[in-house]
């Protein structure tokens, strides 16, 4: 699949709120229940988004988008919130808050593209680390972030979404070998 990958705008939320939605009933149809994923709203998650990519302190989001210009994937990410309150200087992790595709593009070297370029704009940026929490019970998440070169840290999380509690593993990643 031919793609491109650029900074988002404003202007893309809604098809980030598209992205996002479609993955998660797909990814988490297995970890989740059916009615919440069902109601996972675009419209609420388009203004999320859009005030997400307006604020000042605002993440880096990047997205792919195919041959025809639609948005297939995106990725999140910023400073790793338990460092920055460090008065000692910039932080020097990053966590990768969110990697999502459209279903149809699982497979299609899409994700690993844009984990790839996400990557380079971190190291640019001048992080050192990089961290993620991916749900326990993702196992083609795992396996997605695992040959990358990502690898679970120890730490545990216990997240409650819909209604349901489930343990987040934090992965991590030197970004300089």
């Amino acid at each position: 699949m031919s793609t491109s990958i650029r900074e988002a705008v404003p202007e893309d939320a809604a098809a980030l709120a598209s992205v996002h939605v479609q993955s998660w009933r797909a990814a988490y149809r297995d970890l989740l229940p059916g009615p919440y994923l069902d109601a996972l709203d675009p419209e609420e998650r388009t203004v999320v988004w859009r005030d997400r990519l307006a604020a000042p302190d605002r993440p880096t989001v990047l997205l792919a988008t195919g041959a025809d210009g639609r948005v297939v994937a995106f990725s999140c990410f910023r400073a790793w919130a338990d460092e920055e309150s460090v008065a000692s200087g910039p932080a020097t992790t990053a966590e990768l808050a969110a990697l999502y595709a459209l279903p149809e593009v699982w497979g299609t070297g899409v994700g690993r593209e844009l984990l790839t370029v996400s990557t380079e704009v971190l190291v640019t940026a001048g992080f050192r680390s990089a961290v993620l929490w991916v749900f326990a019970g993702n196992a083609r998440g795992r396996r997605f972030y695992e040959a990358a070169g990502w690898r679970p840290d120890g730490a545990v999380a216990h997240d409650v979404t819909g209604g349901r509690e489930l343990p987040e593993l934090r992965y991590g990643r030197e970004l300089f070998a």
